[in-house]
């Protein structure tokens, strides 16, 4: 207890000091943590791109493959899944539902996806929240368009604003013939589509009537009401949603779909995909520890100085404690019960700036970035952090202490002018 007076008594006295050591220990004690949430609440967004999804269905390739082209809007699909075989993989008795996808066009570098009005009701992300419009509504008519947040937001349309889409991904075609009506904006969701023009499945099919091999026919030019009297049911999509009527039946489905006689399928678990997605990825997320993890290392170093650059200062103090009887024991433990409460108080400030910030910040960053970072209890691993900082700054402390043990008692009384 006397020993836990001397060192408050000897930290107050050197408040400012110690107080500038505190901030910087507690700044790089809450960035670490900050990182840890961080990393752990982009680890859940991610893997709630897509949720209450059974199984996505597309030609064969690779599963992240597939998944990045039908979830994400990233790559392109090898090839297309006929309508027959949609229709076939729709009437199988395992489905209760399933929602096509059709890709391959764009407006100013988004990516256009045609389906069906059901997405809107299918599509789940964040653990089964739906889709939400914040303004407009669905689609209706066959020249109606739904724009992500993000396309909005960039673009700056507003509902009833046209809305020309470019043949291709990265073409000069556009098809200007066929322009759409901004019918719909969605409010924004973290997913890739915010990112996303959404059309319906026959729109693709009428923007492409005069089209062939992938170029425009010379002369052609039907008008969009003799398109509306057109037969526009699609010969092929690029991928499609699933949803089965019992999870039991999923492994089932899958393989049936897998060994597809017709043609060369693929069917993939989304949640298994994006761990596997996830886990190519990674390498990020060990960075960013490894860089929260040296600022922490460095501002106990920094401790450390402090405690050395003040021990000639306190070269009296040490040796007053010797001589009126301070064993050696107590001088080193002097020093380390400085800095190991030194670490708490720096801890405990780091993990308030920490829920502070999260306070402060989660509202801003969900919506611009769709990133929910929880505002819940330290986990396990963040609370050996916690302890790990404590630890590692009594280790540290440890070698100024050896040093203030091994000066002399003649060395301290010695005033020097």
């Amino acid at each position: 207890m006397i020993l836990l007076r001397l060192a408050l008594r000897s930290l107050i006295a050197r408040r400012l000091t110690v107080g500038l050591t505190i901030f910087a220990v507690a700044l790089s004690v809450a960035l670490f943590l900050g990182v840890e949430k961080v990393r752990t609440g982009a680890k859940a967004s991610f893997g709630d791109t897509i949720s209450d999804t059974d199984l996505i269905v597309g030609a064969r390739s690779g599963s992240v493959q597939l998944l990045l082209y039908s979830v994400f809007r990233i790559g392109n699909a090898t090839n297309n899944v006929t309508w027959e075989s949609y229709q076939d993989i729709a009437a199988r008795p395992e489905v209760d539902w399933i929602v096509p996808i059709s890709l391959g066009d764009s407006h100013r570098q988004f990516r256009v996806m045609g389906t069906t009005a059901e997405y809107f009701e299918r599509y789940k992300y964040r653990s089964g929240r739906a889709l939400g419009f914040a303004e407009g509504r669905a689609f209706d008519d066959l020249f109606d368009a739904v724009i992500g947040a993000d396309v909005a937001a960039a673009l700056g349309y507003a509902v009833d604003d046209p809305l020309v889409v470019a043949h291709g991904l990265a073409s000069f075609t556009n098809h200007e013939n066929q322009p759409f009506r901004v019918a719909g904006i969605l409010a924004k969701t973290g997913t890739p589509v915010d990112r996303t023009v959404i059309v319906s499945l026959e729109a693709i099919e009428a923007i492409h009537v005069d089209w062939q091999g992938g170029a425009r026919i010379p002369g052609q030019a039907t008008s969009p009401d003799e398109i509306r009297q057109m037969d526009l049911t699609p010969s092929a999509v690029t991928a499609a949603m699933i949803g089965v009527k019992s999870r039991l039946q999923i492994f089932e489905l899958q393989r049936s779909i897998n060994q597809y006689p017709e043609e060369p399928l693929l069917a993939v678990l989304p949640g298994v995909a994006l761990q596997e997605l996830w886990g190519i990825v990674g390498i990020a997320e060990t960075a960013l520890i490894a860089v929260s993890g040296m600022v922490v290392a460095t501002a106990l170093l920094g401790m450390a100085a402090m405690i050395f650059s003040g021990l000639n200062e306190r070269r009296r103090e040490m040796a007053i404690l010797r001589a009126v009887g301070a064993r050696p024991l107590t001088i080193v433990g002097l020093l380390m019960l400085e800095a190991v409460l030194m670490a708490l108080i720096a801890v405990l400030l780091g993990i308030a700036l920490l829920y502070t910030g999260l306070w402060a910040l989660r509202p801003y960053v969900d919506a611009a970035f769709g990133l929910y970072l929880p505002i819940d209890t330290l986990s396990s691993r963040e609370g050996l952090v916690a302890i790990g900082v404590i630890l590692a700054a009594a280790v540290t402390s440890l070698f100024p202490a050896v040093r203030a043990y091994r000066l002399s008692l003649s060395d301290g009384m010695i005033v020097r002018s």
